[in-house]
C-alpha cells in the first residue's frame, strides 16, 4: 500500500513516522504543508474522515498558544478552514492518506502496524 504523508519536514513526529515507513518498506511520498498548503477542498475531505476541522487542530502547539484569543474562538467550518489555510502548522501531524483514500492523523507504532497491516 502506498501513502502520502502530509506534515512538516522538521517535525519530530513526522520524522518518526517516515522512519517507521522506511523500516517496514512502505512506499510513501512526503508533502510539507508549509510549502504546499492543503486546498480548502482537501481540508474538507480530511475533516470528513477525521471528525471535523476543529478536531484536526493541534491545540497543544506553540502556534496555537501564540494565536490571539479571537482566532482561537472559531465557531464555524469557514473560520476553522481559514485558520488552517493561514496556519497549516496547526494541523495535527502527520496526516496520512493511503491510495484507497483513507485518511488518518498522528503516529504510533501500533497504530501504523494496524493501518498498514504489519504483524
Amino acid at each position: 500500500m502506498t501513502a502520502t504523508i502530509h506534515g512538516l519536514k522538521n517535525c519530530d513526529t513526522c520524522k518518526k513516522a517516515t522512519k517507521w515507513l522506511d523500516r517496514f518498506g512502505v512506499e510513501y511520498s512526503f508533502v510539507d504543508y508549509r510549502d504546499n498548503k492543503p486546498s480548502p477542498e482537501t481540508l474538507l475531505e480530511w475533516a470528513a474522515q477525521l471528525g471535523g476541522l476543529a478536531a484536526m487542530v493541534n491545540k497543544s502547539s506553540t502556534t496555537w498558544r501564540q494565536l490571539p484569543e479571537n482566532r482561537k474562538a472559531a465557531d464555524s467550518d469557514a473560520e476553522w478552514k481559514l485558520l488552517l489555510r493561514e496556519y497549516p502548522q496547526l494541523i495535527k501531524r502527520p496526516v496520512v492518506v493511503t491510495a484507497d483514500g483513507v485518511v488518518s492523523q498522528g503516529f504510533s507504532d501500533n497504530g501504523f502496524k494496524k493501518r498498514f497491516n504489519i504483524d
